[in-house]
């Protein structure tokens, strides 16, 4: 299996008519679902309606076109709201498209550079802890249309939308909270209903909330804010200067962090429901693509979206067909229906976010974590959480992984360690000792030490643990236990044969492993220490150890 073909060409190999009708019906049933949302997600990002159709017809088609996974559908998602809404307010329009272009060059390097595999070396507990924390502060960013609050200013950060909520109570509109509600509850309610399962209740919220508004109800309505137009958007070519493309990296680089992270975890996921296998690296190929030309159209950020894919699945979609269908339904719905999404009132918008927050925040395992975790996984967890609704994510991003770093490396050095051989007549007897069959005869002046664990420079400073007496004349290490080892933790070595040499010792190295062995040729420290004093094992060494004391 070639894991840069797309997904799309192995499946036409034995591509059927039964099989394109079930992707078409699906492709459909998707688009219908995807539409409200990516409406709602625009909105929720700081750009206008259209942004969110533009997504989900570009980006979506060139990601199932060039995409790993059989059945992905990708399109704006929650993940990227509040980054996108920062960097419209800083950077403008313009900022945008660089930023998610920067994003998806990462993305197709990353790809080539067969990093696939490599995402799943972010903890658990950071990807939990920002997916929590941005599904707060969408939840927060949706009280002022829910409650139909009117703001003073246009506060960007989680914290000042708070307090913009509470400054701004005396304007609120019950009307608004009366067409959020109903929303509401057609969205928690419907779906309930097994019968009716297959029409999407966003799609039957909006429906009833716009009857509402034309009946009467004074409420806000997306045609109140924004311009609607049904027209293609042209190439979008933004000004970019250095300083902008400097500025936007960072956040570039956490776009594209989380369209990997986001659209591999829906692969895996896919994967479990239909028994396939899909192309991680090609996948992120075309996440990188797929956001590019998503930017070049007048898109925003786009990742594989978890919730639209599961759908697909479940109405039979099985290639990538069924993704290119959904992104071409969108085109014809934004040419015919797209000015009638005017109608739309802000408090139905508000109550799709609230449960798009709702599904994505993960709660559940969020307490099962604060439960049964231990305290620095907890810490992670929470500064990671707390940094993304107080800061923004790629601060939380930056200091999670750095946190759990330091954590993890902590923890390393603590299980690794360097002791001393115990000697009969130093606290073993020999005839009570059950597991006296494993000693070994160490020869006079001869200590053995052990190194069990990675050394790495987290843990060198344990080799001040060796202690040499006045009658020593060769000092054995037994390395067995070290699976990895850095240039510091060599540097601490060559430090105790410096400390060797000076004093007349031999310096005697058991059982050394390929990777700490790869690392001496290197630094050509087996030539230092002598060939023939690199033994196989603790009985060559011991041996070893006696012909050099026997030749003092």
């Amino acid at each position: 299996m070639n894991q840069f073909v797309p997904k799309l060409f192995d499946c036409m190999k034995n591509y059927s008519k039964k099989q394109f009708a079930a992707d078409f019906v699906s492709g459909i049933i998707v688009a219908i679902i995807a539409l409200p949302l990516s409406i709602a997600l625009a909105l929720a990002s700081g750009v206008g309606p259209e942004e969110g159709i533009y997504t989900a017809i570009f980006a979506g088609f060139v990601i199932s076109f060039l995409g790993g996974s059989n059945v992905q559908i990708a399109g704006p998602t929650a993940a990227f709201a509040t980054i996108v809404a920062g960097i419209v307010a800083k950077n403008g329009m313009d900022g945008l498209v660089v930023a998610t272009i920067m994003a998806g060059i990462i993305l197709v390097v990353m790809g080539f550079l067969k990093f696939g595999n490599l995402i799943r070396f972010i903890p658990y507990t950071i990807t939990t802890g920002f997916t929590f924390g941005i599904a707060v502060t969408i939840l927060v960013g949706q009280i002022k249309d829910f409650l139909g609050l009117t703001f003073k200013t246009s506060p960007i950060e989680t914290m000042d939308k708070i307090k913009a909520c509470i400054e701004s109570i005396d304007t609120f509109n019950y009307q608004a909270l009366i067409v959020g509600v109903v929303a509401l509850a057609i969205l928690i309610i419907w779906p309930r209903f097994k019968a009716l399962e297959k029409i999407p209740a966003s799609l039957i919220a909006v429906i009833v909330t716009v009857v509402m508004v034309k009946l009467g109800m004074k409420v806000k309505t997306i045609g109140d804010l924004y311009t609607i137009s049904n027209k293609l958007p042209g190439l979008t070519v933004p000004h970019v200067s250095l300083e902008m493309i400097k500025n936007l990296t960072p956040d570039a680089f956490t776009i594209a962090i989380l369209a990997g992270i986001e659209s591999l975890l829906s692969c895996v996921v896919s994967d479990g429901m239909i028994g396939s296998r899909h192309k991680p690296n090609q996948e992120l190929v075309a996440q990188g693509a797929g956001n590019i030309v998503s930017a070049l159209f007048g898109g925003i950020p786009a990742t594989g979206a978890i919730a639209r894919t599961a759908a697909n699945v479940k109405n039979g979609g099985r290639t990538p067909v069924a993704g290119m269908v959904h992104s071409i339904t969108l085109l014809l719905i934004l040419v015919v229906l797209m000015p009638y999404a005017a109608w739309i009132p802000m408090p139905c918008i508000a109550a799709i976010l609230f449960q798009v927050a709702y599904n994505m925040s993960g709660w559940r395992e969020m307490l099962n974590l604060l439960k049964h975790s231990p305290k620095s996984d907890i810490l992670v967890l929470l500064v990671t959480c707390t940094f993304t609704i107080v800061f923004d994510l790629v601060v939380a991003i930056g200091v999670g992984i750095v946190l759990a770093a330091i954590l993890f490396l902590n923890r390393m050095a603590n299980v690794t360690e360097i002791k001393s051989w115990k000697y009969i007549g130093e606290g073993i007897d020999e005839h009570n000792d059950p597991e006296a069959i494993r000693l070994k005869e160490v020869p006079k002046n001869t200590v053995v030490y052990e190194i069990i664990g990675p050394m790495f420079f987290a843990a060198a400073d344990k080799f001040v643990d060796i202690e040499l007496g006045a009658e020593v004349k060769v000092l054995v290490i037994r390395m067995r236990g070290v699976p990895a080892m850095d240039v510091t933790a060599l540097r601490s070595l060559k430090n105790i044969y410096t400390l060797c040499k000076k004093r007349g010792i031999t310096l005697v190295l058991s059982h050394v492993q390929d990777q700490p062995k790869s690392v001496m040729e290197h630094a050509d420290f087996i030539n230092l220490v002598g060939k023939e004093n690199f033994c196989k094992n603790i009985d060559a060494s011991l041996e070893r150890a006696r012909e050099i004391v026997e030749m003092a």
